[in-house]
């Protein structure tokens, strides 16, 4: 191994992460190295890491690499491995085409919860924005049962969300109800979620418009979460009638996030896009030694 090791930072919609390209998975990450690289005082700094592996050279992703080239191996800040992150995946996709990788257009990338299709878009009609990126989800599952989430004192009813990873959504009266979401919040029956949950609080903001709050497992409170985003107009859909699955017809909200704003439609057959930003904001090295030090 190099003595030094390229990193760079980026972000969706300000949930950011710590990218590592490794294209032969030649780079260790145990947990302890991953929480290093994310930690915001001795580290980098990062809500999650992007292991950038090419499919073929990683074991959990060899059977997908016919299907796509390149394997985000997630990892939460806490070096937790995880299924699926949606602003993750506009992140690793425009870390691809700005390493020349990839180009505008379509492109599959696979995650831990299957391979996903994205869409570039081209760039600002003036030039000098990168376009949105477009994420196909997947469909989302709802599992049956009663889910409880509370803060404190107070409690409210959940929809019981997985889109690839588990997810709690309670409508509430204000973000504020959320509490610090220092911690994760406690809910009940613990064996709805035997491997945690990322819990989203919600408001209303108008017709077809939500805000929300989340506490994503392994990270804690963050500034955006995609799959959350997509649990939310899944749960907001069914709670306000229009269920795509019912209707016939697309529905599409935008969903506001601590970080900025998601777009979310939600198709007849079930499919879940997610359009919004990604940017590269820094490149750089990792010191090898450091590295080994807070692996060891």
């Amino acid at each position: 191994m190099s003595t030094r090791i390229a990193f760079l930072k980026g972000h969706g919609t300000e949930n950011d992460f710590v990218i590592v390209p490794d294209p032969e998975n030649v780079i260790d990450l145990p947990a302890a190295t991953v929480a290093a690289l994310c930690d915001r005082r001795a580290g980098i700094g990062g809500d999650g890491l992007l292991h950038v592996v090419r499919s073929a050279a990683h074991p959990e992703a060899k059977e997908m690499a016919a299907e796509a080239e390149w394997f985000m191996d997630y990892r939460n800040g806490d070096g937790s491995t995880v299924e699926m992150c949606g602003n993750g995946v506009r992140v690793f996709a425009r870390y691809l085409q700005r390493a020349g990788l990839v180009t505008e257009g379509d492109i599959a990338v696979a995650t831990r919860g299957g391979v996903k299709s994205v869409h570039i878009a081209k760039t600002g009609s003036q030039g000098s924005a990168a376009g949105d990126i477009t994420v196909g989800m997947g469909k989302a599952v709802l599992p049956e049962g009663d889910v409880i989430v509370s803060v404190g004192e107070r409690s409210w009813p959940a929809r019981n969300v997985n889109m690839g990873n588990p997810h709690a959504v309670a409508f509430v009266d204000d973000l504020a109800d959320a509490g610090d979401l220092y911690t994760p919040p406690p809910f009940s029956p613990t064996s709805a979620y035997p491997d945690g949950v990322n819990v989203e609080f919600v408001v209303d903001r108008g017709p077809r418009h939500v805000a929300l709050r989340v506490h994503e497992r392994g990270a804690g409170e963050t500034r955006s979460c995609g799959t959350g985003a997509c649990a939310v107009v899944v749960a907001a859909a069914r709670r306000d009638g229009a269920d795509p699955s019912l209707t016939g017809a697309p529905v599409t909200y935008t969903v506001d996030v601590l970080g900025g704003t998601l777009v979310i439609t939600e198709r007849a057959d079930g499919e879940i896009e997610m359009t919004g930003p990604a940017v590269i904001v820094a490149e750089g090295e990792i010191d090898a030694e450091w590295l080994a030090s807070v692996s060891g």
